[in-house]
Protein backbone atom coordinates (compact mmCIF):
# COMPACT_ATOMS: atom_id res chain seq x y z
CA UNK A 1 0.00 0.00 0.00
CA UNK A 2 2.49 2.79 0.93
CA UNK A 3 4.55 2.03 -2.63
CA UNK A 4 1.07 2.33 -4.74
CA UNK A 5 1.51 5.83 -2.15
CA UNK A 6 4.45 6.69 -3.35
CA UNK A 7 3.44 5.66 -6.95
CA UNK A 8 0.46 8.22 -6.43
CA UNK A 9 2.77 10.99 -5.02
CA UNK A 10 5.36 10.68 -7.80
CA UNK A 11 2.69 10.90 -10.51
CA UNK A 12 1.36 14.11 -9.16
CA UNK A 13 4.55 15.65 -8.65
CA UNK A 14 6.14 14.71 -11.83
CA UNK A 15 2.80 15.93 -13.66
CA UNK A 16 3.67 18.90 -12.07
CA UNK A 17 6.89 19.18 -13.00
CA UNK A 18 5.74 18.35 -16.69
CA UNK A 19 3.36 21.03 -17.01
CA UNK A 20 5.35 23.37 -15.11
CA UNK A 21 8.17 22.92 -17.13
CA UNK A 22 6.30 23.16 -20.52
CA UNK A 23 5.15 26.84 -19.29
CA UNK A 24 8.38 27.71 -18.80
CA UNK A 25 10.00 26.06 -21.60
CA UNK A 26 7.07 27.47 -24.05
CA UNK A 27 6.64 30.83 -22.77
CA UNK A 28 10.67 31.27 -22.88
CA UNK A 29 11.09 30.31 -26.71
CA UNK A 30 8.29 32.56 -27.64
CA UNK A 31 10.50 35.65 -25.99
CA UNK A 32 14.00 34.36 -27.43
CA UNK A 33 11.94 33.62 -31.15
CA UNK A 34 10.76 36.98 -30.99
CA UNK A 35 13.86 39.34 -30.22
CA UNK A 36 15.69 37.04 -32.48
CA UNK A 37 12.97 38.44 -35.08
CA UNK A 38 11.19 35.69 -35.93
CA UNK A 39 7.84 36.54 -37.23
CA UNK A 40 4.95 35.97 -34.09
CA UNK A 41 2.96 34.26 -37.16
CA UNK A 42 5.81 31.16 -36.94
CA UNK A 43 5.98 31.64 -33.05
CA UNK A 44 2.42 31.05 -32.96
CA UNK A 45 1.98 27.68 -35.08
CA UNK A 46 5.30 26.27 -34.12
CA UNK A 47 6.23 27.12 -30.22
CA UNK A 48 2.55 27.74 -29.08
CA UNK A 49 1.32 25.14 -31.03
CA UNK A 50 3.70 22.62 -29.54
CA UNK A 51 2.96 24.43 -25.87
CA UNK A 52 -0.11 23.43 -25.75
CA UNK A 53 0.23 19.49 -26.05
CA UNK A 54 4.28 19.44 -24.75
CA UNK A 55 3.03 17.46 -21.54
CA UNK A 56 1.31 14.77 -23.88
CA UNK A 57 3.76 14.62 -26.57
CA UNK A 58 6.74 14.35 -23.90
CA UNK A 59 5.25 11.76 -22.26
CA UNK A 60 4.30 9.94 -25.25
CA UNK A 61 7.81 10.04 -27.04
CA UNK A 62 9.03 8.57 -23.29
CA UNK A 63 6.82 6.29 -23.10
CA UNK A 64 8.26 4.95 -26.94
CA UNK A 65 11.26 5.17 -25.44
CA UNK A 66 11.21 3.13 -22.17
CA UNK A 67 8.83 0.71 -23.71
CA UNK A 68 5.41 1.85 -22.83
CA UNK A 69 4.11 2.67 -25.58
CA UNK A 70 0.50 1.48 -25.02
CA UNK A 71 0.45 4.80 -23.57
CA UNK A 72 0.82 6.71 -26.11
CA UNK A 73 -2.76 6.07 -27.50
CA UNK A 74 -3.96 6.22 -23.67
CA UNK A 75 -2.53 9.90 -23.75
CA UNK A 76 -4.26 10.97 -27.26
CA UNK A 77 -7.04 9.55 -26.38
CA UNK A 78 -8.06 10.24 -23.39
CA UNK A 79 -6.92 14.05 -23.79
CA UNK A 80 -9.11 13.98 -26.79
CA UNK A 81 -12.33 13.45 -24.55
CA UNK A 82 -11.26 15.19 -21.99
CA UNK A 83 -10.49 18.32 -23.56
CA UNK A 84 -14.69 17.75 -25.29
CA UNK A 85 -16.61 16.30 -22.37
CA UNK A 86 -14.48 18.24 -19.24
CA UNK A 87 -13.24 21.03 -20.45
CA UNK A 88 -16.08 22.38 -22.87
CA UNK A 89 -18.45 21.10 -20.03
CA UNK A 90 -17.29 23.00 -17.48
CA UNK A 91 -17.47 26.27 -19.27
CA UNK A 92 -20.39 26.16 -20.73
CA UNK A 93 -22.46 25.35 -16.92
CA UNK A 94 -20.32 28.04 -15.05
CA UNK A 95 -20.15 30.57 -17.87
CA UNK A 96 -22.71 32.10 -20.18
CA UNK A 97 -24.04 30.85 -23.27
CA UNK A 98 -20.94 29.54 -25.22
CA UNK A 99 -20.88 31.65 -28.58
CA UNK A 100 -18.31 31.05 -31.57
CA UNK A 101 -16.10 33.99 -32.34
CA UNK A 102 -16.12 32.68 -36.28
CA UNK A 103 -17.40 29.56 -38.18
CA UNK A 104 -15.53 26.80 -37.00
CA UNK A 105 -17.39 24.83 -39.55
CA UNK A 106 -15.83 26.08 -42.57
CA UNK A 107 -12.58 24.63 -41.73
CA UNK A 108 -12.16 23.95 -38.67
CA UNK A 109 -14.47 20.89 -37.41
CA UNK A 110 -14.03 19.07 -40.55
CA UNK A 111 -10.27 19.22 -39.91
CA UNK A 112 -11.00 17.35 -36.76
CA UNK A 113 -13.42 15.04 -37.52
CA UNK A 114 -10.84 14.12 -40.79
CA UNK A 115 -7.90 13.65 -38.03
CA UNK A 116 -10.49 11.55 -35.51
CA UNK A 117 -11.60 9.50 -38.34
CA UNK A 118 -8.28 8.79 -39.84
CA UNK A 119 -6.99 7.80 -36.39
CA UNK A 120 -9.53 5.35 -36.37
CA UNK A 121 -9.27 3.56 -40.09
CA UNK A 122 -5.49 3.78 -39.69
CA UNK A 123 -5.76 1.57 -36.13
CA UNK A 124 -8.39 -0.51 -37.31
CA UNK A 125 -6.06 -3.32 -37.85
CA UNK A 126 -3.82 -2.63 -34.80
CA UNK A 127 -0.90 -1.62 -36.31
CA UNK A 128 0.32 1.72 -37.28
CA UNK A 129 2.75 2.02 -39.51
CA UNK A 130 5.86 4.04 -40.92
CA UNK A 131 3.68 4.84 -44.03
CA UNK A 132 0.72 6.40 -41.53
CA UNK A 133 3.30 7.80 -39.56
CA UNK A 134 4.25 10.34 -42.71
CA UNK A 135 0.57 10.85 -43.27
CA UNK A 136 -0.29 12.47 -39.67
CA UNK A 137 2.92 14.68 -40.14
CA UNK A 138 1.09 15.73 -43.14
CA UNK A 139 -1.89 16.15 -41.59
CA UNK A 140 0.08 18.52 -39.08
CA UNK A 141 1.48 20.40 -41.38
CA UNK A 142 -1.58 21.10 -43.73
CA UNK A 143 -3.38 22.37 -39.78
CA UNK A 144 0.08 24.63 -39.16
CA UNK A 145 -0.24 26.04 -42.25
CA UNK A 146 -4.28 26.29 -42.35
CA UNK A 147 -3.69 28.47 -39.01
CA UNK A 148 -0.34 29.84 -40.66
CA UNK A 149 -3.04 31.49 -43.19
CA UNK A 150 -5.56 32.26 -40.93
CA UNK A 151 -4.18 34.47 -38.04
CA UNK A 152 -4.28 37.81 -38.62
CA UNK A 153 -0.77 39.80 -38.75
CA UNK A 154 0.33 42.30 -36.14
CA UNK A 155 2.87 43.54 -35.39
CA UNK A 156 4.74 42.97 -31.91
CA UNK A 157 7.32 44.72 -30.26
CA UNK A 158 10.59 42.45 -30.10
CA UNK A 159 11.57 42.12 -26.23
CA UNK A 160 14.85 41.75 -26.01
CA UNK A 161 15.76 38.16 -24.44
CA UNK A 162 17.61 37.76 -21.13
CA UNK A 163 19.64 35.32 -19.53
CA UNK A 164 17.16 33.97 -17.62
CA UNK A 165 15.25 33.66 -20.60
CA UNK A 166 18.14 31.19 -21.44
CA UNK A 167 17.58 29.29 -17.97
CA UNK A 168 14.47 29.47 -18.18
CA UNK A 169 14.39 27.87 -21.54
CA UNK A 170 17.02 24.97 -20.73
CA UNK A 171 15.22 24.16 -16.88
CA UNK A 172 12.19 24.21 -18.96
CA UNK A 173 13.15 21.13 -21.24
CA UNK A 174 14.80 19.56 -18.18
CA UNK A 175 11.48 19.69 -16.07
CA UNK A 176 9.60 18.47 -19.44
CA UNK A 177 12.30 15.55 -19.72
CA UNK A 178 12.63 14.61 -16.32
CA UNK A 179 8.83 14.70 -15.41
CA UNK A 180 7.59 12.66 -18.41
CA UNK A 181 10.40 10.01 -17.60
CA UNK A 182 9.08 10.02 -14.13
CA UNK A 183 5.39 9.78 -15.13
CA UNK A 184 5.71 7.12 -17.28
CA UNK A 185 7.46 5.01 -14.57
CA UNK A 186 4.59 6.14 -12.04
CA UNK A 187 1.69 4.89 -14.47
CA UNK A 188 3.49 1.68 -15.01
CA UNK A 189 3.80 1.07 -10.82
CA UNK A 190 0.21 1.91 -10.30
CA UNK A 191 -1.06 -0.37 -13.18
CA UNK A 192 0.76 -2.96 -11.57
CA UNK A 193 -0.17 -1.97 -8.36
CA UNK A 194 -3.48 -1.72 -8.72
CA UNK A 195 -3.45 -4.45 -11.48
CA UNK A 196 -5.02 -2.43 -14.58
CA UNK A 197 -3.88 -1.63 -17.94
CA UNK A 198 -1.23 1.23 -18.13
CA UNK A 199 -3.68 2.33 -20.84
CA UNK A 200 -6.51 2.85 -18.52
CA UNK A 201 -4.42 5.64 -16.51
CA UNK A 202 -2.91 7.21 -19.11
CA UNK A 203 -6.07 8.33 -20.16
CA UNK A 204 -7.78 8.85 -17.56
CA UNK A 205 -5.33 10.22 -14.60
CA UNK A 206 -2.46 11.55 -17.14
CA UNK A 207 -5.10 13.11 -19.72
CA UNK A 208 -7.23 14.58 -16.66
CA UNK A 209 -3.50 16.01 -15.16
CA UNK A 210 -2.26 17.57 -18.74
CA UNK A 211 -5.46 19.12 -19.08
CA UNK A 212 -5.93 21.28 -15.61
CA UNK A 213 -3.88 23.92 -16.89
CA UNK A 214 -6.49 24.37 -19.75
CA UNK A 215 -9.29 23.59 -17.74
CA UNK A 216 -8.07 26.59 -15.19
CA UNK A 217 -7.74 28.92 -18.76
CA UNK A 218 -10.91 28.39 -20.06
CA UNK A 219 -13.13 28.63 -16.97
CA UNK A 220 -11.30 31.59 -16.52
CA UNK A 221 -12.11 32.58 -19.76
CA UNK A 222 -15.91 31.61 -19.40
CA UNK A 223 -15.92 33.79 -16.22
CA UNK A 224 -14.64 37.06 -18.17
CA UNK A 225 -17.06 36.32 -20.48
CA UNK A 226 -15.45 34.68 -23.18
CA UNK A 227 -15.86 31.25 -23.13
CA UNK A 228 -15.64 31.11 -27.13
CA UNK A 229 -11.75 30.91 -26.57
CA UNK A 230 -12.35 27.67 -24.81
CA UNK A 231 -13.90 25.96 -27.87
CA UNK A 232 -10.58 27.13 -30.26
CA UNK A 233 -8.88 25.74 -27.79
CA UNK A 234 -10.21 22.57 -28.19
CA UNK A 235 -10.21 22.31 -31.97
CA UNK A 236 -6.26 23.20 -32.06
CA UNK A 237 -5.31 21.01 -29.27
CA UNK A 238 -7.35 17.82 -30.24
CA UNK A 239 -6.06 18.11 -34.31
CA UNK A 240 -2.61 18.90 -32.63
CA UNK A 241 -2.54 15.73 -30.39
CA UNK A 242 -3.98 12.99 -33.05
CA UNK A 243 -1.47 14.34 -35.51
CA UNK A 244 1.49 14.80 -33.61
CA UNK A 245 1.53 12.99 -30.45
CA UNK A 246 0.82 9.87 -32.63
CA UNK A 247 2.52 10.56 -35.44
CA UNK A 248 5.82 11.70 -33.95
CA UNK A 249 6.63 8.78 -31.44
CA UNK A 250 5.60 6.36 -33.96
CA UNK A 251 9.17 6.93 -35.71
CA UNK A 252 10.83 5.84 -32.68
CA UNK A 253 9.13 2.72 -32.20
CA UNK A 254 5.93 0.38 -32.52
CA UNK A 255 2.79 1.36 -30.90
CA UNK A 256 1.26 -1.07 -28.78
CA UNK A 257 -2.46 -0.89 -29.65
CA UNK A 258 -4.94 -2.60 -26.90
CA UNK A 259 -8.15 -4.37 -27.62
CA UNK A 260 -10.17 -1.86 -25.80
CA UNK A 261 -8.43 0.86 -27.53
CA UNK A 262 -10.48 -0.29 -30.27
CA UNK A 263 -13.15 -1.61 -29.51
CA UNK A 264 -14.61 1.12 -27.10
CA UNK A 265 -12.25 4.30 -26.38
CA UNK A 266 -11.39 4.71 -30.08
CA UNK A 267 -14.76 4.76 -31.25
CA UNK A 268 -15.98 6.91 -28.29
CA UNK A 269 -13.85 9.67 -28.83
CA UNK A 270 -15.13 9.97 -32.37
CA UNK A 271 -18.56 9.66 -31.29
CA UNK A 272 -17.37 12.97 -28.65
CA UNK A 273 -15.98 14.68 -31.50
CA UNK A 274 -19.34 14.33 -33.87
CA UNK A 275 -20.92 15.73 -30.84
CA UNK A 276 -19.10 18.12 -30.47
CA UNK A 277 -19.99 18.84 -33.85
CA UNK A 278 -23.85 18.72 -33.55
CA UNK A 279 -23.80 20.78 -30.57
CA UNK A 280 -21.57 23.68 -31.97
CA UNK A 281 -23.09 23.52 -35.03
CA UNK A 282 -25.67 26.41 -34.32
CA UNK A 283 -22.37 28.52 -33.41
CA UNK A 284 -23.09 28.22 -29.33
CA UNK A 285 -23.35 25.34 -26.73
CA UNK A 286 -25.75 25.95 -24.16
CA UNK A 287 -25.64 25.45 -20.37
CA UNK A 288 -27.85 22.05 -20.66
CA UNK A 289 -25.25 20.62 -23.27
CA UNK A 290 -22.67 21.72 -20.63
CA UNK A 291 -24.37 19.21 -18.45
CA UNK A 292 -24.72 16.34 -21.01
CA UNK A 293 -21.41 16.43 -21.92
CA UNK A 294 -20.12 16.65 -18.12
CA UNK A 295 -22.30 13.06 -17.49
CA UNK A 296 -20.72 11.56 -20.65
CA UNK A 297 -17.64 12.16 -18.79
CA UNK A 298 -18.68 10.83 -15.88
CA UNK A 299 -19.33 7.92 -17.78
CA UNK A 300 -16.39 7.86 -19.28
CA UNK A 301 -14.04 7.93 -16.25
CA UNK A 302 -16.83 4.72 -14.87
CA UNK A 303 -16.28 2.86 -17.63
CA UNK A 304 -12.39 2.70 -17.40
CA UNK A 305 -12.54 2.23 -13.32
CA UNK A 306 -15.96 0.92 -12.68
CA UNK A 307 -16.52 2.59 -9.71
CA UNK A 308 -20.12 2.22 -10.01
Amino acid sequence: MSDILLSVLVLGGSLFVLIKGSDWFVDSAERIGLSLGVSPFIIGVTIIAFGTSLPELASSISSVLNNQSEIVLGVVIGSNITNILLVLGLVSTVGRVVKMDYDIMDIDMPMLIGSSFLLWFCLADQHFSFFEGIVFLIGLSIFLINSLSSNEKSELERPKASWRDVFLLILGGIFVKYGADFTVDAISKLAQGFNIETTILAQTLVALGTSLPEVAVSMTAAMKGKPGIAVGNVLGSNIFNTYAVVGIPSFLGELVITDETISFYLPFMVACTILFAFITNGGRITRWEGYMLLLFYLFFFNHSFGIF
